[in-house]
């Protein structure tokens, strides 16, 4: 069982961050641990394995957003579902985007909200449901464990133009759910294995047209 509030040294070698980086995820995975007393934030059953479950999951996508930088304006990535942050406030930590989590849960967004006031982070919160949401111009969309890929891209209506990049973090059924979207030719997508589950996936999709 893992130190919740410590990041495992196999891990800490793996993200590859600064010591103050690993302070944030750090003081994030205590603060999860602490509400999650009062606020059902994640299943109770995978607190024991916070690190790999949660953090490391949603780690895996800094790479991908990383690889999508250019000199210009920072990435704008609009984070749907957030839930207790997973993956948006762990991107806020280890990327410079800027970072909107869409909640629409209110209990879910104070908790998200004092995370970035204590570990100092820009990201922002957006108290309502993504339908209502005005279009964000964002340049990547995340969710996970949110809705299967039909739902997603329909909630997404009000988002989606040329070249939106989505990175949704996936389970055994992906392929099933693609096959959902094999007549929409203004999407194109590829897998990624997950690094924290066998049968996991990372969907990178993107609006065409």
């Amino acid at each position: 069982m893992q130190n919740a509030r410590k990041v495992p040294a196999d891990l800490a070698s793996n993200l590859d961050v600064s010591r103050e980086t690993i302070e944030k995820l750090e003081h994030y995975a205590s603060l999860v641990v602490k509400w999650q007393r009062s606020v059902n934030l994640v299943a109770k059953s995978t607190i024991p394995d916070l690190w790999t479950r949660h953090i490391w999951d949603s780690a895996q996508l800094a790479p991908l957003v990383m690889a999508q930088k250019t000199a210009n304006a920072p990435l704008r990535i609009l984070d749907i579902g957030s839930g207790a942050g997973f993956p948006g406030l762990v991107l806020s930590i280890l990327t410079d985007a800027e970072v909107h989590l869409v909640e629409s849960d209110q209990k879910k967004c104070i908790f998200m909200n004092n995370v970035i006031r204590e570990c100092g982070l820009t990201a922002r919160i957006h108290n309502v449901r993504l339908e209502t949401l005005d279009d964000q111009k964002a340049d990547i969309v995340t969710a996970r464990a949110l809705a299967s890929m039909d739902k997603l891209m329909a909630l997404l209506d009000g988002q989606l133009r040329p070249g939106l990049r989505c990175l949704f973090l996936k389970g055994r059924n992906v392929h099933e759910e693609l096959a959902t979207l094999s007549d929409n030719a203004n999407l194109r997508w590829q897998l990624h294995p997950s690094l924290t589950q066998q049968d996991a996936f990372v969907v990178d999709l993107t609006a065409i047209s």
